[in-house]
Order: structure tokens, then sequence, then C-alpha cells
């Protein structure tokens, strides 16, 4: 059975309203599979990154996001179980604490995955500004710091980091 891939775009800034015609915008991706949308965040702590959202759900990443459109990218045949584990060992790679907004961030996340479950590639605009700030450092100090975290992302963190909420679980 083969299971379909899209990736979700989301406008993290309003001059993606202008910059969007030259070919570049500061975008949020997720990768929708099996019905859940999964995504990476950076935090301060030394596990995974990634979170799940319900697909195309803008309000859960926080005010900042607006989504933007679908991309389909193809199929996979991977099952529910593997794709976790992939997800699982892509956690070891794509850890909170190692995300940075040009070099290491979401866009690199999903281009990673989508090109596990399909072999394809992110087309390159969704990354061309980060690829661009990256060879210049004014940009990457000219981008709010809350974008490392979205909302959902934080939820998730919380919940593994306070000791109470362990308990509860436990």
């Amino acid at each position: 059975m083969t299971t379909k891939v899209a990736v979700h775009v989301y406008d993290m800034y309003w001059t993606n309203e202008w910059t969007t015609k030259l070919g570049i915008g500061v975008y949020h991706t997720g990768v929708e599979v099996n019905g859940v949308e999964y995504a990476y965040g950076g935090h301060q702590f030394p596990f995974s990154g990634i979170f799940e959202i319900t697909p195309k759900d803008s309000e859960e990443l926080g005010e900042n996001f607006k989504f933007k459109e679908s991309i389909e990218i193809g199929y996979t045949d991977l099952t529910k179980p593997e794709i976790e584990g992939i997800i699982e060992q892509l956690g070891d790679q794509y850890r909170g604490d190692q995300y940075h907004l040009l070099k290491k961030n979401c866009n690199h996340f999903t281009s990673a995955f989508i090109e596990i479950l399909t072999g394809k590639q992110l087309p390159k605009w969704v990354n061309r500004l980060a690829n661009i700030g990256d060879t210049l450092p004014f940009v990457e100090r000219a981008l709010p710091k809350e974008w490392l975290t979205p909302v959902a992302l934080q939820d998730t963190v919380d919940q593994q980091t306070d000791p109470e909420a362990t308990a509860d679980n436990n």
C-alpha cells in the first residue's frame, strides 16, 4: 500500500508578501504522511526537535506562521511503524539544541525526511533565503529568535522537561 507524502509550506514573516516575487522568503515546512505532519524546530535541550501537528494547522505553530501552500511530493511504501522508526532515528540528527536558522532548520529536516520517504528533493525556492543568508552574516542577526521554537514544539519541550508532568505519566 502506498501513502501520499506532501510538504506544507508556511509563511513566517509579513515581508514574504513582497519578497516571494523575488524568489525568496522565510518559510517553515512540515511533512504530512499518514495524516500527521512532522516538523522540526529548536529548543535548548539535547533531545529531538521533531514534533507533530495537525496538518496545515498554522495556529498550532504560533501567530508568526501562516499556511501558504501544499506541495505533493510523491508516495511512500513505508508502513506507519517504519515511518515512526525513521522519525526516531532522525531525532538523533535533528536535536532541538542543534537547530540553526540557516544551517540546520525545518527545511533541512523536511528535505532529509522526504528524500528517505520518496527519493525526491525539496524544491530549492523553499530554503533559498537560508542558503543565501548563510553567506551573509547580518541576515541571521536580523531574524526574530521566537522563530526557533514554534508553539507546538514548546508544548512538547514543556512536557519532557517538567518533572511534575513526567511524574504524572509514570
